[in-house]
C-alpha cells in the first residue's frame, strides 16, 4: 500500500515592479498548492479627460467671478462638441487666501478660485477637437488624457479566470509527475492588479498659441490596451 505522499509547489511569475505578499499555507498531506499569474487586455472603451481652472485676483468676489467666466467657455465647448455640460464632474471647488510670504505679517496680497473638471467620452473622436478647443479658450492649466475600461470589474474577473486556468494546470502536471489525480479546490486568494499610466499633464495655456497650427496630439494614434493582471494562490487535494 502506498504511503501517503504529500506534494507541495509554488509556481510563481514576478512581474516587474510588483511587489506582493502571498499568505503562507501550511504543508497538508495528500495536497498541492501553487500560484500563477493570469491577465486580461482589453482595447479601452473610455477616454478620461481632465483638466483644472485656476484663477487669481485682489477679492475672493472678482475671483470667483473671473472663474464663473472660464467655467462658462468650458461649457461652450463642451455644447459646441454634442456634449452636455452635466455630462463633465466637478471634483472640487476652492477659495484661498495667497499671502505675500516675505512680509512679517504675511499680508493677504489676493485669492485664487480652483477647480477640476472630468469628462468620460466614449466617442474618442472628440477628443482631439475638445482638448484643442480648450486650449485655444486658454481656460486651463492643464490638461491629462488617460484610457479605461468602465466595466473593470469584468475585466478582473478575467484575469482571475486566466490565473486560475494556469494556476490548475500547473497542478495537473505535477499531480501527474507524482502519480496522483488533481481533485477538489481547498483553498484560494486572490489578487488583482490593473495596469496605472499615470497621465502626463499638457501645459495647455502655454500651447494655445501654436495648437490650431498642428493636429491634435492623439490623432491617428491607436489608445494603448487596457491590461488587468491577477495572481491565484490555490491550494487542492489530491487523490
Amino acid at each position: 500500500m502506498k504511503s501517503a505522499i504529500c506534494l507541495m509547489a509554488v509556481v510563481m511569475v514576478a512581474a516587474g515592479c510588483w511587489a506582493q505578499e502571498h499568505p503562507s499555507v501550511n504543508a497538508l498531506p495528500n495536497s498541492v498548492y501553487v500560484g500563477a499569474d493570469g491577465k486580461f487586455e482589453s482595447a479601452p472603451d473610455t477616454a478620461v479627460i481632465q483638466f483644472n481652472i485656476s484663477v487669481q485676483d485682489d477679492t475672493a468676489q472678482v475671483a470667483y467671478q473671473h472663474a464663473s467666466k472660464e467655467v462658462e467657455q468650458v461649457r461652450e465647448v463642451l455644447r459646441a462638441n454634442g456634449i452636455e455640460p452635466k455630462a463633465a464632474n466637478i471634483g472640487f471647488l476652492s477659495v484661498q487666501p495667497m499671502y505675500d510670504w516675505k512680509n512679517p505679517r504675511q499680508k493677504v496680497v489676493g485669492y485664487r478660485v480652483t477647480t477640476n473638471v472630468s469628462l468620460k467620452l466614449k466617442e474618442f473622436s472628440k477628443i482631439g477637437p475638445i482638448t484643442q478647443q480648450l486650449s485655444e479658450a486658454n481656460v486651463s492649466e492643464s490638461q491629462t488624457l488617460n484610457y479605461t475600461l468602465e466595466n473593470i470589474d469584468e475585466a478582473k474577473n478575467k484575469a482571475v479566470e486566466d490565473a486560475y486556468r494556469r494556476a490548475r494546470g500547473s497542478a495537473d502536471a505535477l499531480a501527474r509527475a507524482g502519480g496522483r489525480v488533481v481533485g477538489e479546490l481547498s483553498y484560494a486568494s486572490v489578487d488583482t492588479f490593473e495596469n496605472q499610466r499615470i497621465p502626463v499633464p499638457r501645459m495647455a495655456r502655454a500651447m494655445a498659441a501654436t495648437a490650431s497650427a498642428a493636429p491634435a496630439p492623439t490623432e491617428e494614434f491607436t489608445p494603448q490596451n487596457v491590461t488587468v493582471t491577477a495572481h491565484v494562490n490555490a491550494l487542492f487535494n489530491l487523490k
